[in-house]
């Protein structure tokens, strides 16, 4: 099965971002394709470099760059949602990339689910 997911939720704040991410992870474990994951409203600071947790704390960032680069899921931040929190592209992880609202509509038709992580 093909997987897109959307997270709206920002990290370390609520349960969502790692919740998203062991989804997908599980997912792709058992032999299934997770396409993309769009992140929208705050969960578009999932995505920045500048994120810098504890030794003791899991990088969530780092988290989401790994399962791109690895796996080959896109990591896409809404572009007016990046704006608004004043992300671009020299800020982003490695994997991670900024795309207009319109690829979330494309995501959602070429994959068989579109699971929403957050409020």
């Amino acid at each position: 099965m093909k997987i897109g997911i959307l997270l709206k939720e920002g990290p370390y704040n609520h349960q969502a971002s790692d919740t998203a991410y062991k989804f997908a992870a599980a997912a792709i474990k058992k032999g299934h394709t997770v396409d993309a994951v769009f992140l929208y409203n705050d969960g578009v600071t999932n995505v920045t470099k500048l994120m810098d947790p504890p030794q003791d704390d899991r990088n969530i960032a780092a988290r989401w760059s790994a399962l791109s680069l690895e796996h080959g899921v896109e990591i896409l931040a809404c572009i007016a949602a990046s704006k608004r929190r004043g992300i671009n592209d020299d800020l982003l992880i490695k994997g991670g990339l900024i795309t207009g609202l319109g690829t979330l509509t494309d995501i959602a038709i070429r994959n068989d689910r579109l699971v929403t992580f957050g409020d």
